[in-house]
């Protein structure tokens, strides 16, 4: 049999959750399964995890779940997984387990769990409680605060491995700084994601969309699907998303390099090193793929939806609908498509285009398939770059990375000098083409070094 590794999201409770977040459009999907009582069943399940084993090479596998909200399923459905999986493995297979929750349910009971399994918990906490209780709301519309750092207070003090998944969109997106120091120094967290919220819709599903995603919204909720060349009021815009990744690469590079992850500037480094560990900035998609409560598998978490269910694994194996052409056809039309400015791109090594769901908007010449975000990425990967070349050096001399702290630290210094001397009306030292007073020179905030 030919295997291969890929990633599968596995949603046993479908679109079902407890909170009811206002820019969660994966609340939609109930809508392609009328009536279900959004259960996997055991038949699903051992499905779900032989057929995964069986599919993969020996190696590392994940056993992934996601949401809806996963630990509705309760603690008995994990420990089946786990013994199954266990049960199931061959002897060159080590299962990694990874669940991405809420947290609002976790308790000491799911904290010790998890620990003995070795699980990774993904957390998803938008932030301070005034920013995270704008969006993330239970069915009654109040705040999700308390609950889930309830739950990452177990979590922590279990010794679980966690990280933290943060969305990044229009009521956000201008607190990168409180943000990413809450979840460094409040919760402690060392190991961090952010997604940006972006909601792609037609003129028919604008006002829907504006009104929210959740049961408290309106109008009757309808199915979201990839379709349409706007971008909803909630979305992240592409300037604004570059300055929000910006700010938060200059603070972790001058005082946290070495000690927090951020997925983003991981990825990119590994990038320079020919790896794409993250199929957003992929040449290629298509490893990543979602499963539904009833068996059903979809291309992408982000395509599920009629047009991209590529079959059923209680009625096809796992392994030949991964690899089968309708998927790899998928995967290769990020490329495929990519318009021509992108191709001759200064970043496209790091960038690769985005994500397919975000590539939306017109290039200035009027090709299609430009990533909404396009403004943000270039700005930040051109910011990231030059700290890339010299970590990579590091790496390449066998010095770890981390001393990009200590040659900021120099530069800075390097620079207060210079703007010292300046004078007010000249040019600022820093090369921004900006007079010095309304730069570097232009006192407190007026500039970072």
């Amino acid at each position: 049999m030919d295997r291969h590794a890929f990633h599968l999201l596995g949603k046993p409770t479908g679109a079902v959750c407890n909170l009811d977040c206002s820019y969660c459009f994966f609340l939609s999907k109930e809508q392609l399964y009328p009536g279900s009582r959004f259960r996997m069943d055991d038949a699903v399940l051992e499905a779900w995890v032989r057929q995964l084993l069986d599919a993969h090479p020996d190696g590392e596998v994940d056993l992934a779940w996601q949401g809806g909200e996963p630990t509705l399923m309760g603690l008995p459905h994990f420990e089946k997984a786990v013994a199954l999986a266990e049960a199931c493995r061959r002897p060159g297979q080590r299962v990694r387990y990874t669940v991405q929750t809420n947290a609002t349910r976790l308790d000491d009971g799911w904290a010790k769990f998890f620990r003995e399994h070795d699980f990774l918990v993904g957390v998803s906490f938008d932030g301070p409680r005034i920013l995270h209780d704008r969006g993330r709301v239970n069915k009654g519309g109040a705040g999700s605060f308390d609950q889930v750092r309830a739950g990452w207070d177990c979590l922590q003090k279990q010794g679980v491995a966690v990280n933290i998944l943060c969305t990044v969109h229009a009521d956000n997106a201008d607190q990168p700084l409180p943000i990413y120091r809450f979840f460094r120094d409040e919760l402690g967290a060392r190991h961090l994601q952010f997604i940006p919220v972006v909601e792609r819709v037609t003129e028919d599903g604008a006002d829907r969309a504006a009104d929210g995603w959740g049961t408290g919204g309106k109008a009757p909720r309808s199915l979201y699907t990839q379709a349409g060349h706007r971008a909803a009021p909630r979305s992240v815009s592409g300037a604004a998303w570059g300055r929000f990744l910006i700010a938060v690469f200059d603070e972790w590079l001058r005082h946290d390099i070495g000690d927090v992850f951020v997925q983003a500037f991981d990825v990119a480094l590994a990038a320079k090193f020919g790896r794409h560990e993250l199929c957003i900035h992929a040449p290629t998609c298509g490893n990543a793929l979602a499963l539904e409560h009833n068996g059903d598998l979809y291309s992408c978490d982000h395509y599920v939806e009629p047009g991209h269910r590529l079959g059923n694994i209680l009625q096809a194996p796992l392994g030949e609908l991964v690899t089968g052409e309708t998927q790899r056809a998928f995967g290769r039309a990020k490329q495929d498509a990519l318009p021509g400015q992108c191709r001759r791109c200064d970043v496209l090594a790091l960038c690769q285009g985005g994500c397919p769901k975000d590539r939306f908007a017109l290039t200035p010449e009027g090709e299609p398939g430009l990533n909404h975000l396009c403004e943000g990425y270039l700005a930040f990967f051109r910011h990231l770059d030059p700290w890339l070349e010299f970590m990579a050096r590091e790496l390449r001399d066998g010095r770890p990375p981390a001393n990009a702290g200590r040659e900021a630290a120099k530069r800075d210094a390097m620079l207060a000098q210079a703007v010292a001397r300046a004078g007010r009306n000249e040019p600022c030292p820093c090369g921004s083409g900006r007079k010095t007073k309304h730069c570097h020179g232009g006192g407190p905030g007026a500039a970072s070094l």
